[in-house]
């Protein structure tokens, strides 16, 4: 990939192990081949065919072969065609092959909320980088996870399959503003509702006590 984030010729690799087969272009090709929208790529039981040198940063940026893929539709591209498998690994898809790639964290991440409505009545909207909106909600549950090293938390949001998106801090200040206590099995936590469900991010007192 070039600095503008253009993709460079390629010759074709043989299909061997870490070695994308017919080149950088063949992939992209074969990955929009299904059209628009996330591909069904859990229906899909491809061979292994090794790692790629491509990385999603905890921000949500794309790298391949350590250069920043500047290309928006590239990225929404190579997302329709990303799943996680039960080994906890991220992979890219297609009919014809399954390619390891790295995730420093959540591959996808929130950009955008709306809320509307009020109390357990109360729907947030989420959009992601790659153009996704999606209702928290039981199809797609929130969930908080202690940040290691800062006692902040990180909230995340399930996309599709076992992939989910991370709401970096400005939207986690945002959540907060619509964030209520509630008491359940007589402990006080601080969490949101949407669609209907309570959200627990952490139980009132410690807040309390963080907020002092």
């Amino acid at each position: 990939m070039t600095e503008t984030g253009e993709i460079p010729p390629t010759e074709p690799s043989g299909g061997s192990p870490g070695e994308i087969e017919g080149g950088l272009e063949a992939l992209i090709r074969r990955a929009g081949e299904h059209g628009r929208g996330p591909a069904p790529v859990d229906k899909w039981d491809p061979d292994y065919r090794g790692d790629i040198d491509m990385r999603i940063a905890s921000d949500g940026t794309w790298f391949y072969m350590g250069t920043k893929i500047e290309r928006e539709a590239l990225v929404r591209l190579f997302s329709t065609v990303l799943r996680k498998d039960s080994d906890g690994k991220h992979y890219l898809v297609t009919p014809v092959e399954r390619l390891g790639i790295v995730v420093d964290d959540a591959p996808f991440v929130a950009v955008e909320m709306h809320a509307s409505g009020e109390g357990r009545e109360q729907v947030l909207t989420l959009r992601t980088n790659v153009g996704e909106v999606i209702e928290a909600g039981p199809e797609h549950p929130l969930r908080f996870e202690d940040e290691e090293g800062t006692g902040g938390l990180k909230p995340y949001i399930h996309v599709r399959g076992r992939l989910e998106a991370l709401l970096l801090r400005p939207l986690l200040y945002e959540l907060a503003e619509f964030g209520v206590d509630e008491e359940f099995d007589g402990t006080r936590w601080f969490g949101v509702w949407s669609n209907g469900v309570f959200y627990k991010a952490i139980p009132s007192d410690e807040l309390e006590r963080l907020s002092k």
